[in-house]
């Protein structure tokens, strides 16, 4: 008899143990299917031909009341597309540098690898905020993607706007 408890104990509680701790979901756990590993928004255009990833992408809170905009665009498509604006709300963003999407070359917002910029000056963005952000393109038309606004610290403690002080004394 004690041998039979022992044995039922120990069978009850290993299918607890499975069942609780969500070890038996199998392949389909909603932990396994979690595919977001930043905090910045994501976007795939994957229409009529094309085939734009858009990843990272947030924007970063500057202490001059601009808002910087961090994050990659890659174009997977055969055929070139451009990125022809960037809006929040009514706000176009300021973009210098490159806007061609040619197959399979990024455009990479801000980082060691920087070779686009884009900036919404003067909006006194809040840092924790969400907001909706459009990126319209020649080819492949518009997504908007929810993005977050986030603080000029720790890793995007290095953004800048770029943008000139009007009130400096060049000489």
């Amino acid at each position: 008899m004690r041998q039979m408890t022992k044995v039922a104990i120990t069978t009850i509680s290993a299918a607890l143990v499975l069942t609780l701790t969500s070890c038996g979901s199998g392949p389909s756990a909603e932990t396994r299917m979690t595919t977001r590993v930043t905090d910045g928004a994501e976007a795939v255009i994957n229409t009529d031909g094309n085939d734009i990833r858009v990843s990272n992408l947030l924007l970063v809170a500057t202490e001059d009341g601009a808002a910087v905009i961090v994050g990659h665009i890659v174009n997977r498509a055969d055929e070139s597309d451009k990125v022809l604006g960037i809006t929040v709300g009514n706000v176009q963003a300021a973009l210098t540098g490159l806007t061609d999407l040619k197959t399979n070359q990024p455009i990479h917002f801000e980082g060691e690898l920087a070779n686009a910029k884009g900036v919404f000056a003067g909006v006194n963005p809040v840092a924790g905020t969400n907001v909706d952000l459009t990126i319209g393109f020649a080819r492949a038309g518009l997504v908007t993607v929810k993005t977050i606004i986030r603080d000029k610290r720790d890793l995007y403690a290095n953004v800048t706007s770029g943008a000139k002080l009007e009130t400096a004394v060049t000489e």
